[in-house]
Parts: C-alpha cells; structure tokens; sequence
C-alpha cells in the first residue's frame, strides 16, 4: 500500500496525499512520525525502501525520484533497510544475478543520510561484504540466504574459519518452499528445517554409534555428503569414486551455462573431507559386486547417482514414444555434458520444467544450433517459477532466438522431422529438426545395490551390517534431496530413529517434485 502510494502512476489522489512528491511522500513520513513516537526509545525505527523506480533494468537503474524521496525522510528513521523493486533480481537465482547485485542500485543512499544503511543480495563472499562497508556503500550487511545456508557465517568470518563457510549457491530452493507449501530447505546445508524436528545442529553431531567401517560407493552429492558427516562423526570411510573427480552430477551440471557457483555444493564437501585422516578417497575405482564385498565393510552405501532417459518419459507422458529414432539423433542431457553434441536444428523437449531444458537450449544456441524448445506446459519451465527465475528464463530464451513452442509434447521423430501433439486437443503438427534432446526424468543406476543384493542371498561369510542406496540411486530428485539423503544416513547410522517423524517429513519434501 504504501509503495502504491508513493508511486505516481497509482496514485491518483486529489487531496494532500497525492499528486507531488512531497504529497504522495506525505503517508509515509506520518508513519515513520508516528511510530517513534509510539515506540518512544523502547526500540529503533527502521525503514525498509526500494532505492529504484519500477522501470529500472539491470543494467540502467532509476532512482532519480527515489533518491528524493530518502532525503526527504532522510533523518527520520534509525535505520534504512534498503532494497529494490524487481524482486526477480533483489530475490535473484545465481544463475542470472551476481552476489551483492544492488549496488549500482542503492550506492547513493549513503550519501543522503546520516543514518545506518543495510542491504541485501545475496552476499557469500567476506570480501565481498567487507567492501561494501569498507567503501561507505552499507554499515550492515543482510544476509538472509547465505545465513540459511550457513548459520555460523557471522562467527566463522569473525574467527577466521573462512574456508569453513558453507557457501550459498544461489539455488532458490529456500524460496520454493513459499509456492510449494513444504517446509525451507537449503541444497548446502541440509539440517535445514530439521533443527527443532531432530535435533539436527548444522555444526554439531553425534559421535560414531560404533567402530565400524563404512563404504560408500560414489562421490557425488548424495555420497559426499555422506562421506562428510560420517567423517565428522568419526567412522572409518572409505570413499569409491569411479572417475577420476568428485562431484557426480553437480561437477557436470555446473560446467552448464550461469551455474558455475552450484560447484560450491561439491567443493565445499571435497574441503572438509581433505582434512579428515579417517575418510580414504579412491578415484578412478569402478567396483563391481564382487569388489565391493570383498572390501569387507561393515556398512554399504551405494551412491550411484541417475541417468536421465531417452525415451520420452516424462511427467506427461508416463509411456516410451514409440516412434523415436534414430539413436544417432537422439541425446539426452547426459550426452551434452559428456560432450556429445547434435548438428543442425534441434529440438528440445523439455517434460521436466525445471532449469534443465532451458539450460540446454542455450548451451546449444552458445555453439551455434538453431533451437526449438518444445514443452507441454503453458510456460516455458514452469517449475522455475517456485524459485522466482521463470520470467527470467522465458527472456534468455526469447534474447537467444530459440523457438518456443508450448502446451506441446513430443509425439514422434525420424531423424528429419517431429511430430508434436497439443496437450489439449491432441493435434498433431509437423516440424523440421535434424536432432532432438530429451529432457524428461531420471532412473537410478542401482544395477550395482541389486547385484550386491544377489549375492549376499545366502551368504553367511561376507555379510556386511547394513547394505544402503542413498540419493538419486534411490529416487532421483533435486540436488538438495540427494544430499539431504546423504546427510540423514550419516546422521541415522547405528541410532534409534523416531520412524513416524521421519515418514511424515518424507512425504512432504518429496511431493512438490
């Protein structure tokens, strides 16, 4: 209300509170009036305000009548809570906005006023922030995601464990919880939500329940996280990783276009585990059933991650296509970040509707190939809209020049053409492409926990205690859930586990996805 208010363009008052600036300032100034003197000196009076017009854009801010409006109320407030219009981008996912990205924004507000001044924007960097302050832009610094992500940041950057913050990535998945209606959580920091629940500390747990060893095969998300917390709890690890890096899927995801900071969800882990004489790491080791049971661990936990599928399943349609091919022709998101990639005019089919479709679509325009972008949802990734980056996507992809079609799925294709089929009348339409990608859903590669599985049927002399699939290896999911999956196994070994809490937490974190 007050934002209408101020704004000229809303509000179309008479009196003495609309038409000139000092007037549609007039509501404002009278609030701020009364509260101190409601709140006499019990309490500070902050002012939370945009420093831009609505018709700033990245890269040309307004703040003309703005900056008015602040020295107008400029002594008036103890403290400016400061922060801008477009909440796509003061809210903005990594991906298209950079860390502490309001201050081209907001840099003048300092100068008009006498009072303390804080701001947001995602600040993950120390440097970063103390910058800020350093150069009279802010005296405090917000930090609301990167505080999610690592609660302790404050006492790390103060006592000098720099490298010991878990650094937010930008993600949004904190945010999606408001659409989504499940509780906050967080893909660094995966106590998040379960610390009054659990008992889960984000810097504190247990000690081991015991002396035995414990095997995780797998560095991705899911098995570094795990490997992590079981280190830290004390246990013996030996971590197997069948290339020659960790990181799984996010050191493959993040070499992709704008999420180069999702690497930190792997760095991060990779760190803490370096330091920890009783985690072993061996690269380049793809165990078979055999080998892993001949290690003779106590503990078994199979990390081996997902695969994405190319026969057009997806979440609408639940059947292969049946008419899809040639092999040659066909890739999914899996072949373009090995390198595999399609020539000539391409189709994406995106029936996934989260960040990967679109993703894609610009690698491939990046190289030079003409793009469709085909999906069966009204909007171009839907789901992007839960982490407040979907409008922003639609933009990247009308800027590129890719063709969106949508409300359409993949019906079939031979190599020169594809069928498309309305997702409501079932029509049906031909369109030239010489490649398709398909960007539908994962299955698990668990062939190795159903082979050791088959193996220890009957046999008595190397049974270990426990044999585990954690993460996308036992249902494919975001990179948060993958390594909250890691990070409950380590908490829950050789525990009691309250079993109805945790079912009931289960049924909500996965329902949205």
């Amino acid at each position: 209300m007050l934002a209408h208010f101020l704004d000229a363009r809303t509000n179309t008052r008479s009196d003495e509170y609309g038409g000139s600036l000092e007037n549609r300032v007039r509501l404002v100034r009278e609030l701020i009036e009364e509260t101190r003197e409601a709140v006499g000196d019990r309490c500070a009076v902050a002012v939370r305000f945009a420093a831009d017009d609505e018709a700033s854009s990245d890269e040309n801010p307004v703040t003309s009548e703005r900056r008015e409006m602040i020295e107008m109320l400029a002594e008036l407030p103890d403290l400016w809570d400061v922060n801008i219009q477009d909440y796509s981008r003061e809210m903005g996912a990594s991906r298209f906005i950079g860390e502490g990205s309001l201050e081209a924004c907001m840099s003048y507000v300092k100068s008009v006023t006498s009072k303390p001044v804080v701001t947001v924007g995602r600040f993950t960097s120390p440097d970063r922030m103390v910058s800020q302050v350093r150069r009279g832009i802010v005296d405090f610094i917000g930090a609301a995601r990167p505080s999610i992500a690592d609660p302790f940041l404050p006492n790390k950057i103060e006592q000098g464990r720099i490298d010991e913050i878990r650094e937010c990535i930008g993600c949004n998945i904190c945010y999606s919880g408001d659409s989504t209606g499940t509780p906050i959580r967080c893909t660094q920091n995966p106590t998040m939500s379960e610390e009054w629940r659990l008992g889960w500390h984000p810097e504190k747990i247990a000690p081991k329940g015991s002396d035995s060893s414990v095997l995780v095969v797998g560095g991705g998300p899911a098995g570094l996280e795990a490997a992590r917390a079981l280190g830290q709890r004390g246990y013996h690890v030996l971590l197997a990783e069948a290339e020659h890096t960790l990181g799984g899927r996010v050191s493959r995801e993040s070499e992709l276009p704008g999420l180069g900071e999702w690497a930190r969800v792997r760095n991060y882990r990779v760190h803490q585990i370096q330091h920890m004489p009783n985690v072993e790491i061996y690269f380049d080791n793809r165990l078979d059933a055999k080998q892993v049971l001949a290690i003779e661990a106590q503990h078994i936990v199979i990390a081996t991650g997902a695969r994405w599928l190319a026969d057009g399943r997806g979440l609408h349609r639940v059947t292969p296509i049946a008419e899809l091919g040639p092999a040659e022709r066909l890739f999914t998101p899996d072949d373009i970040m090995a390198g595999r990639m399609p020539e000539g005019p391409t189709l994406v089919y995106d029936d996934d509707h989260y960040y990967m479709g679109n993703v894609i679509a610009e690698l491939l325009c990046s190289k030079g190939i003409p793009v469709t972008l085909v999906t069966a949802e009204t909007i171009v990734s839907a789901w992007s809209a839960k982490t407040g980056e979907r409008s922003r996507v639609q933009r990247r992809m009308m800027g590129l020049g890719v063709n969106i079609i949508t409300s359409h799925s993949l019906a079939a294709f031979d190599g020169r053409e594809a069928q498309i089929e309305c997702s409501y009348s079932g029509k049906r339409e031909t369109i030239g492409a010489e490649a398709v990608v398909t960007v539908t859903m994962r299955e698990p590669i668990d062939g190795l926990f159903h082979e050791v599985k088959r193996l220890l049927e009957g046999n008595t002399e190397q049974r270990p205690n426990s044999i585990t699939r954690i993460g996308d290896c036992e249902a494919p999911s975001i990179i948060a859930g993958a390594v909250y999956s890691g990070h409950r196994y380590a908490r829950e070994l050789d525990t009691h586990v309250d079993a109805d809490n945790r079912m009931k937490y289960d049924r909500v974190f996965f329902e949205d996805r």
